[in-house]
C-alpha cells in the first residue's frame, strides 16, 4: 500500500510539473486465470510477493491467489514534454528553455524494480542535464550548437538511465527565451553586423572599381606607347626608304649626267645648264633676306659660266688617268689658263 501510494504521489507530481498525458496503459488488471496481454505491453507478474515472470502479448494463464500482476509497462515510444526551466550560460545570461523528450522502455524488469517512477526520473534527469550542459556554453553557442547540445543531453540521460531499463532516443529543444534587455542587445548586434557587412562590401566594391580603372589606364598607356613605337618605326622605315630612293635616284641621275657629258658636245650642254642655274639663282636674290652679296659684274653671264667650266675641267683632269694624248692635254691647259685669266680679270674689276 505504501509503495502504491508513493507511486501515486510521484504520478501526481509528474502530472503537475510536466503537464502532459502519461503513457497509454491498461492499468493493473485482475488475475482472472486466463489473461490476454495487448501488443506492445509487458505485464510484470509476482508470485507470493516475488518476481515471477513477464507476460508476453497474447494468451497467458496465471494461478489465482498466488500470482499477481504488479506492473504494466508500455513498450511504445513515449513522448514527454519537459517543462520550461531557467538555466545560466557560461557568460552569465539567464535563459528559459523547454524541450521534448523521446524515450522507450527496453527492459520492463529494470523499469519496474530499478526506479519508482521511470518517466518522472528521466524528466528530472533531462532538466538537470540541460542546465549543466547550458552552463558550459556561451549565449552565442547555444543558438549555433543546438544539435550538439541535444546530442550531449541524450548521451548523459542514456548513461544514467541504463540501469533503469530506459533508453532516450532523442531530445529536442523547443524554445529558448532570452531576457528583454539581452534580446535588444542581440538585435543591436545583428544590426551592427549587417552595417559592418554593408560597409565592407561597399569598400570592396570601391577597391575593385579603383583597381579596374587603374588597370584600364595602364593598358591604355601600354597600347598608346606601343602604337607610338610602331608609328616611329614605320616613320623611320619610310624616311629610310625615301632617303635610299633619293640616293638611288641621285646616283642614277649622276650616272646619266656623266654618261651624257662624255658624249659629243657634252661641254656645251654643261655650260648651258650652268648658265640656266646662274640665271635662276640670280632671279631669286633678295627674296628671302635683305642682305645680298653680289659679284662685281652680275650681268656678265659668260664670265661666270667660264669660271664654272674651268672648275669643272680641273676636276675632270684630276679624275682622268695620264694616258691621254698631248693635244687634249694642251687644249685643256689652254682652256684652264683662259678661265683663270678671266677669273683674275673679274677679281681686278
Amino acid at each position: 500500500m505504501l509503495a502504491r501510494a508513493a507511486r501515486g504521489t510521484g504520478a501526481l507530481l509528474l502530472r503537475g510539473s510536466v503537464q502532459a498525458p502519461r503513457r497509454a496503459s491498461s492499468g493493473l488488471p485482475r488475475n482472472t486465470v486466463v489473461l490476454f496481454v495487448p501488443q506492445q505491453e509487458a505485464w510484470v507478474v509476482e508470485r507470493m510477493g516475488r518476481f515471477h515472470r513477464i507476460l508476453e502479448p497474447g494468451l497467458n494463464v496465471l494461478i489465482p491467489v498466488l500470482d499477481r500482476i504488479r506492473y504494466v509497462q508500455s513498450l511504445k515510444e513515449i513522448v514527454i514534454n519537459v517543462p520550461e526551466q531557467s538555466a545560466v550560460t557560461l557568460d552569465n545570461v539567464t535563459l528559459q528553455i523547454d524541450g521534448v523528450l523521446y524515450l522507450r522502455i527496453m527492459d520492463p524488469y529494470k523499469a519496474s524494480y530499478g526506479v519508482e517512477d521511470p518517466e518522472y526520473a528521466v524528466t528530472q534527469l533531462a532538466q538537470t542535464t540541460m542546465r549543466s550542459e547550458l552552463g558550459k556554453l556561451s549565449l552565442d553557442k547555444v543558438f549555433r550548437e543546438r544539435e550538439s547540445l541535444n546530442a550531449s543531453i541524450v548521451d548523459a540521460i542514456n548513461q544514467a538511465a541504463d540501469c533503469w531499463g530506459i533508453r532516450c532516443l532523442r531530445y529536442e529543444i523547443k524554445d529558448i527565451h532570452v531576457p528583454p534587455r539581452v534580446k535588444e542587445s542581440m538585435q543591436m548586434q545583428v544590426e551592427a553586423e549587417r552595417r559592418k557587412r554593408a560597409t565592407v562590401l561597399e569598400s570592396e566594391g570601391t577597391r575593385e572599381s579603383a583597381i579596374n580603372v587603374a588597370e584600364g589606364k595602364k593598358q591604355a598607356q601600354i597600347l598608346a606607347s606601343e602604337a607610338e613605337k610602331a608609328e616611329q618605326i614605320n616613320q623611320a622605315a619610310g624616311e629610310a626608304s625615301a632617303v635610299l630612293a633619293k640616293a638611288k635616284a641621285k646616283a642614277e641621275a649622276i650616272r646619266i649626267l656623266a654618261s651624257a657629258l662624255t658624249q659629243h658636245n657634252g661641254d656645251a650642254a654643261a655650260s648651258l645648264t650652268v648658265a640656266e642655274q646662274y640665271v635662276s639663282a640670280f632671279s631669286k636674290l633678295a627674296k628671302d633676306s635683305n642682305t645680298v652679296l653680289l659679284p662685281s659684274n652680275p650681268s656678265d653671264v659668260t664670265s661666270m659660266v667660264a669660271q664654272a667650266m674651268g672648275v669643272y675641267g680641273a676636276l675632270t683632269k684630276a679624275s682622268v688617268p695620264g694616258a691621254q694624248n698631248s693635244s687634249e692635254n694642251s687644249r685643256d691647259v689652254q682652256g684652264t689658263d683662259a678661265s683663270l685669266e678671266e677669273l683674275d680679270r673679274v677679281k681686278l674689276s
